[in-house]
């Protein structure tokens, strides 16, 4: 399974959201009403392939996995987070990021699901960031009959600044899947939240909105719908923002429909749009290289969003990959 880095490639193709793209006068980064059909002629091509056939196996197969594991998401979290005063017990990666940088290992972490979900679907990413020296990962639930974006997100905030005063640290980071990336990137943009976000990460989140929440006759999938009020709040412009995006969608995400919708389109945010090829929308939390990638982003990025290593890929203020 290939992972495609970056925003189409360096220097490749962005959308009209990308930062330094121009929009048509009076837009508001709003997408035309033809907009939510762009790329599903290369979904169906891409859905023939034996890539394709070999993640829709790995989907399958973790599905079934994850419906095994899901009542455990419904007990309490009795997770610590670990204070550190020896290194006896760690591997040498783990060593390197608490004695390299012991502010990122020492961030907040915290994890939201998607819809009708809990906190199983990243017990692979949890463990992966504990294991890769990040010591508190905390997970967050809410109700699998949440049918607003919008009081999701405040309740979110709310979650938040509990985990803030919990934890000593002004701000963290967030990764988010499917709906919960989307209910984070609204917490951040509509209110206020990229004074508490430092980077946001989502995988599959429907960004642009899924032609499959029209079958939802219920105001979660009115909200969901690519021409929907909730779309264009988002666009609207937040030329402050602090937070730094990174948005992974994958071209066999069979719930975000077209898959490009995925991405993150906004002139205003400094946004990281990676392309995963050939990996199913509930496999995106386990895929060795986008757990891979996310604990070295979060390890490696100083107070401003840079990366503070050399030879990493920044996040810059265009959004895009240096050439």
């Amino acid at each position: 399974m290939a992972t495609r880095r970056g925003d189409h490639g360096p220097g490749g193709p962005r959308g009209a959201g990308s930062r330094g793209t121009p929009l048509p006068a009076g837009s508001a980064g709003v997408r035309s009403p033809g907009s939510s059909l762009r790329g599903l002629p290369r979904d169906l091509r891409d859905l023939i392939s034996v890539h394709t056939a070999r993640g829709a196996l790995v989907e399958a197969a973790w599905l079934s996995v994850h419906v095994a594991m899901y009542p455990f998401g419904v007990l309490r979290d009795r997770h610590e987070p670990s204070e550190r005063y020896h290194l006896g017990d760690l591997a040498p990666h783990q060593r390197g990021l608490v004695v390299g940088d012991i502010e990122a290992a020492g961030t907040p972490i915290l994890l939201v699901h998607g819809m009708i979900d809990n906190r199983m679907i990243f017990a692979v990413l949890r463990r992966r960031l504990r294991r890769r020296g990040f010591g508190k990962v905390f997970t967050i639930s809410y109700s699998p009959a949440t049918n607003d974006i919008r009081a999701a997100a405040r309740d979110l905030s709310g979650a938040i600044e509990e985990l803030v005063a919990r934890t000593g640290y002004e701000r963290i980071h967030v990764i988010g899947h499917s709906l919960g990336g989307l209910i984070a990137r609204y917490y951040v943009q509509r209110l206020g939240g990229d004074e508490r976000v430092h980077t946001l990460v989502t995988l599959g989140s429907p960004h642009g909105g899924s032609l499959l929440a029209y079958g939802l006759p219920v105001q979660l999938g009115r909200q969901l719908r690519p021409d929907s009020e909730l779309y264009v709040e988002l666009a609207r412009p937040v030329p402050a923002c602090r937070t730094r995006f990174v948005a992974y969608y994958s071209n066999l995400d069979q719930l975000v429909v077209p898959h490009l919708n995925g991405r993150i389109e906004h002139p205003d945010l400094a946004v990281r749009n990676i392309a995963i090829h050939a990996v199913g929308h509930m496999s995106l939390p386990i895929h060795p290289p986008v757990v891979r990638e996310i604990g070295a982003l979060l390890s490696q990025l100083d107070s401003h969003g840079a990366t503070v290593t050399p030879g990493v890929t920044q996040l810059n203020p265009q959004g895009t990959a240096p050439a």
